[in-house]
């Protein structure tokens, strides 16, 4: 099984986007609009090398800013930040991460390598990564079962091979 050091290799946009407790909520909000993310990850001094102090998300935002009708310029990011925050390491299973976001119902685990913010992976992340893993091994498996006929056609329904001609005709 692959590792969130593997994840975070795979991952096309590596960046952890931070922020302070002090900053306030709307602040938050347009720098995860901004960076196209759902969640911040809450440090001391709100940069990456700043302890992690909590984890902040639209979620929380939704939940307890407008449901409880608080004003996103005067509500602080430590007033609404998930705290303590759970994270995992770069040797954590992708299975165990999967496990651990299921049980806890969260989307995003920051990365800690020592005391270190490495990464943050995503429900996403993991889907995606889990699911390139599974593709290589069909492909691999075709390859193997096809032999050194390999234009020969298959049955196979993955992304990477034609529709069997019978079942093309069906679908028009």
């Amino acid at each position: 099984m692959a590792t969130v050091k593997q994840v975070l290799k795979a991952k096309s946009d590596t960046a952890v986007h931070t922020i302070s407790a002090e900053a306030n909520v709307y602040e938050a909000i347009a720098l995860m609009s901004h960076a196209g993310v759902g969640a911040l990850v809450v440090t001391a001094g709100g940069d990456q090398n700043g302890a992690v102090r909590g984890i902040v998300t639209e979620r929380d935002y939704a939940r307890k800013v407008i449901l409880q009708d608080k004003a996103s310029r005067t509500t602080t990011v430590g007033e609404i930040m998930s705290a303590p925050v759970m994270s995992v390491g770069l040797a954590t299973r992708t299975d165990d991460c999967m496990a651990l976001m299921t049980r806890h119902r969260i989307r995003h685990l920051p990365v800690i390598d020592g005391a270190r913010l490495v990464g943050m992976v995503s429900i996403g992340d993991m889907i995606r990564y889990v699911i390139d893993e599974q593709q290589f091994a069909i492909d691999q498996l075709e390859t193997y079962v096809r032999g050194p006929h390999h234009d020969a056609p298959t049955c196979a329904l993955t992304r990477r091979s034609p529709l069997p001609q019978t079942l093309a005709t069906r679908l028009m």
